[in-house]
């Protein structure tokens, strides 16, 4: 008879050495253990993460978002580039909601950042879908901490410009940029309230060659939708730039704002405030995440939910009578 080999639970003292030591090869592998869907592997990350809190929360975190096509990974390589020539080691974590059809590509966000991908003071991951929006956030959230631990000072945090992952990436940073496009008038209209509401500034990419002038103009046209919305802070009123990922120029000047926004922030107490709300939301969003497995792995759950959303469907159940049972079952 044969014995069964059960895997080696993870080195939690090796990972946390190797993490603060930097080597990029035990980031990869502790980032991997946090993906991780096994009980054991989640019971480990959590004690990583909780050993590693001491050294974490002194990088700038700005999340970047905007539409698909606007430009948003030549931006990150160009700004993150600029940023590990002055000295700075920088993290670059991607969200794609999408991932959980797809799987995500390590190899597709490095071939979109080329000289990010062969920096050595450059870290480049994706962020993956784990079934919900919520698990995204939490191992994003995780992902961070572990990069802020190994000596990572700038993490930027990179959406795809679709769906909800905007408000989700704006509750875990400091700064929130929205990239756009020049030519004003049909993005003007078409413009998300919400997302423009969570911008901490406005740059309208790809401002070079041919596109300056409409740059300039659709500069000026979202300057003034800018007056009609209530910003973030009341201490901060979100400008609008111009840039162009292709030839560097605005770049250094984008930089320059966030450095700004932070120290007004932490002079008037906004920082540490806000710091503080983001670590109550990743708390709840980690519940939801735990609510939700259980729902997908108990036994008997698994066998109801069927028949309850069936009997939904058709009417034959209000929808507040199978709650009832679900928590019922949960016993919640």
């Amino acid at each position: 008879m044969s014995l069964r080999r059960h895997p080696a639970a993870p080195d939690i003292a090796g990972l946390t050495h190797g993490i603060r030591a930097g080597e990029r090869a035990i980031i990869a592998r502790a980032i991997t253990l946090i993906e991780s869907r096994r009980s054991d592997h989640q019971k480990a990350a959590r004690h990583l993460v909780q050993d590693l809190l001491p050294f974490t929360g002194k990088a700038v975190r700005v999340g970047i978002t905007g539409a698909p096509g606007v430009g948003k990974s030549s931006a990150i390589d160009a700004l993150g580039t600029l940023l590990t020539g002055r000295g700075h080691k920088v993290a670059v974590l991607a969200i794609d909601p999408s991932s959980a059809r797809s799987g995500g590509s390590i190899l597709a966000d490095k071939t979109r950042m080329p000289r990010l991908a062969g920096d050595a003071n450059a870290f480049v991951r994706p962020s993956p879908s784990s079934g919900t929006l919520g698990g995204v956030a939490a191992k994003t959230r995780e992902s961070m901490l572990i990069l802020e631990a190994a000596g990572h000072d700038c993490v930027l945090v990179e959406t795809m410009g679709t769906g909800q992952a905007e408000t989700v990436v704006a509750d875990m940073t400091d700064f929130f940029l929205v990239l756009m496009l020049p030519g004003a008038g049909d993005e003007l209209q078409g413009l998300k309230k919400g997302v423009v509401e969570l911008a901490d500034m406005i740059a309208i990419n790809k401002a070079d060659g041919d596109n300056l002038s409409r740059a300039t103009a659709a500069a000026a046209e979202y300057r003034a939708a800018l007056h009609i919305l209530t910003p973030r802070s009341p201490l901060w009123s979100p400008p609008v730039l111009t840039c162009s990922a292709l030839t560097g120029d605005g770049i250094s000047r984008l930089w320059e704002t966030v450095l700004d926004h932070r120290e007004r922030m932490i002079k008037s107490g906004d920082f540490a405030a806000r710091r503080r709300e983001q670590q109550v939301k990743w708390m709840w969003a980690m519940l939801e995440e735990r609510m939700f497995a259980r729902l997908r792995s108990d036994p008997v759950l698994k066998t109801k939910l069927p028949k309850l959303e069936a009997a939904v469907a058709d009417g034959r159940m209000s929808a507040a009578v199978a709650v009832e049972e679900i928590a019922a079952a949960l016993r919640i």
